[in-house]
């Protein structure tokens, strides 16, 4: 049942007259209700594209903050790829210190306001936190993503937070490929030791997936563009329209624009399919065109964009991750009647995070468990008109420790679906690679770089987030480019 943010406001205000001020036992703070987050209306959002996740109010911040253990081990920060002061900034936060919260957040992060949205904080910090051990359910712990996305949206909407401290100009000159969140991450921290910094972005608009793959009503674009505003107010410069590898390679942007270094972060771009009969009909999409028509090209905004829109009914979307849950929500909200996600395991283990799985389900996106696609079919004009499922049943752990799918003989039905979106991963972009001999990748085509400083197998040349990890979060890609940053701004010391 949904429930308004003005009742959950009037809940935390409650909490704050009995808590607040007093002296707190470690058990008293446990008791504290967790802060339930604050959405639009599911029948409401559904025709919209705005955020779903309205956001905590000030009492609920507050509130949330005080369950906080203050723990003198912080094991949550073991849980974060670049190890934020965690208890330090929910310390701020509780005082309405929020500016100052934000501070020690940036000390760390620099896209706060879009980690507190996107990150899987239940595998990362809050996996780690002692409220949700000694609750024993980690969706009891405190809720560090959403109280750092409070503060983040403070300090913004009030123009408080403050741009990084330059050094002074060192005459270095450093490219970054791609303008996603590793390279976003490694140009802040290049710049901030005073070296030049020129991002390179293939697309018409900055920003990676966090701008063409994240659905707006995950992420306002505004945010996005907001912190790229910070990086350009840094100094640093960004190209758009420039595709490494075709507009220029890697050498001549060393051997001949004068670049000391380079960094990449040109993302895990390449679809995967399936390899199915009917994958090239009229109306099967990887879920990455599907995404960035909506998302890039606002395909959403009918009169507004000249981007064309796919007429769908039935939407059947393979797969059972983050992906699949953004475009089958995206879907709904084009105006398809029914869509469904067909997934080969139970919902226990699909990788997508419960969030994103409950609001879908909210939005009324169907869900076909242990079921496969054999083949997709069409009518005489090559349109989509169906698509053959089998029903599966669990087996023994694959390599990643989940149940294997086995195909059960003789279930194979057919069902009626006019659309097929793949959403079932992506490769690494080869681009660079296909015009960089020097540079070493693994089968999956995912660069070879040194785990320490992120330097691939040409000199002078590091790389970082979903080209390395295949796909990764965005803190963990984040963690790349900071740890690559710093190991390049020790290589430029001796250039």
């Amino acid at each position: 049942m949904h429930v308004s943010l003005e009742e959950l406001d009037k809940k935390a205000k409650a909490v704050l007259e009995t808590y607040e001020g007093a002296t707190l036992t470690p058990k008293e703070r446990a008791q504290i209700p967790l802060q339930e987050m604050p959405t639009q209306d599911p029948g409401v959002r559904v025709k919209n594209m705005q955020e779903v996740s309205i956001g905590y109010t000030e009492n609920q911040v507050r509130a949330e903050a005080l369950r906080c253990l203050q723990c003198k081990n912080k094991p949550c920060i073991k849980g974060c790829p670049v190890s934020i002061d965690i208890p330090a900034f929910i310390a701020e936060a509780a005082k309405g210190e929020h500016a100052k919260a934000l501070s020690i957040i940036k000390e760390s992060s620099s896209l706060p306001a879009i980690c507190g949205r996107v990150c899987p904080q239940e595998s990362q910090c809050q996996l780690y936190c002692t409220v949700g051990k000694v609750l024993k359910d980690v969706e009891q712990s405190v809720s560090i993503g959403r109280i750092e996305r409070y503060v983040a949206d403070f300090a913004r909407e009030h123009e408080c937070e403050t741009i990084p401290t330059v050094a002074p100009e060192t005459g270095k000159k450093v490219a970054v490929v791609g303008t996603g969140p590793a390279s976003i991450s490694a140009a802040m921290d290049l710049r901030r030791e005073g070296h030049e910094v020129v991002m390179f972005e293939a697309l018409h608009k900055a920003g990676g997936v966090l701008v063409y793959g994240i659905p707006e009503f995950r992420l306002p674009k505004k945010i996005v563009e907001h912190e790229l505003q910070n990086l350009k107010d840094m100094g640093v410069t960004i190209r758009r329209n420039y595709l490494v590898g075709k507009t220029r390679k890697i050498a001549d942007l060393m051997g001949k624009d004068g670049f000391d270094a380079v960094f990449v972060g040109s993302g895990a771009g390449l679809p995967k399919f399936m390899g199915i009969e009917g994958e090239n009909y009229v109306g099967v999409f990887s879920a990455n065109e599907y995404l960035t028509r909506s998302n890039l090209m606002k395909a959403y905004a009918v009169g507004e964009a000249l981007t064309p829109l796919f007429d769908s009914k039935k939407v059947a979307v393979f797969g059972g991750g983050n992906v699949a849950m953004d475009a089958a929500r995206t879907a709904k909200r084009l105006g398809s009647e029914e869509v469904s996600i067909i997934y080969r395991r139970t919902e226990v283990e699909m990788p997508a995070r419960r969030e994103e799985v409950a609001h879908a389900k909210e939005e009324g996106v169907r869900f076909l468990y242990l079921h496969a696609p054999l083949k997709i079919t069409a009518n005489e004009k090559g349109r989509v008109n169906g698509v053959e499922l089998i029903q599966c049943e669990l087996g023994e752990p694959d390599a990643s420790g989940r149940r294997s799918p086995v195909e059960i003989p003789g279930s194979e039905k057919m069902f009626d679906f006019d659309t097929v979106i793949v959403a079932i991963g992506n490769a690494s972009n080869p681009l660079i690679k296909a015009t960089t001999d020097e540079i070493e990748v693994n089968r999956r085509g995912n660069f070879i770089v040194n785990e320490e400083t992120c330097e691939t197998t040409l000199k002078g040349v590091y790389a970082g987030g979903d080209i390395v990890l295949g796909a990764a979060t965005v803190i963990l890609a984040m963690g790349q480019g900071r740890k690559a940053a710093k190991a390049m701004n020790q290589y430029l010391l001796t250039k």
